[in-house]
């Protein structure tokens, strides 16, 4: 999959070092993943929340922190919506977020 808005996350690293592993990891699996439908990313991140509008809520660092992605499965690119604590995610829409 082709990774869009890197620099975000990237720059949540900076603010939450402990954070960092964790993303570079999700990262770097999501580079090597050939998504083609919600099922193949549940079959990877069985925890992943897969909402509408090609939305994916990603659990991270043990829920500490989630991502929300839109993915375009027939042309491969994920985009990065929004990452956050899980109170920040709390306080927001997943379904419309449109953080960078």
């Amino acid at each position: 999959m082709h990774l869009v808005s890197l620099p975000p996350l990237l720059s949540f690293t900076f603010k939450h070092p402990d954070a960092k592993q964790v993303v570079l990891a999700w990262c770097a699996e999501v580079k090597k993943a050939r998504w083609k439908q919600p099922a193949d990313i549940k079959a990877q991140y069985a925890s992943a929340s897969i909402l509408k509008n090609r939305r994916v809520v990603f659990n991270l660092k043990g829920n500490e922190y989630r991502l929300i992605v839109a993915v375009a499965y027939n042309v491969g690119f994920v985009y990065v919506k929004f990452i956050g604590t899980h109170a920040e995610y709390d306080a927001v829409d997943a379904n419309t977020v449109e953080q960078f």
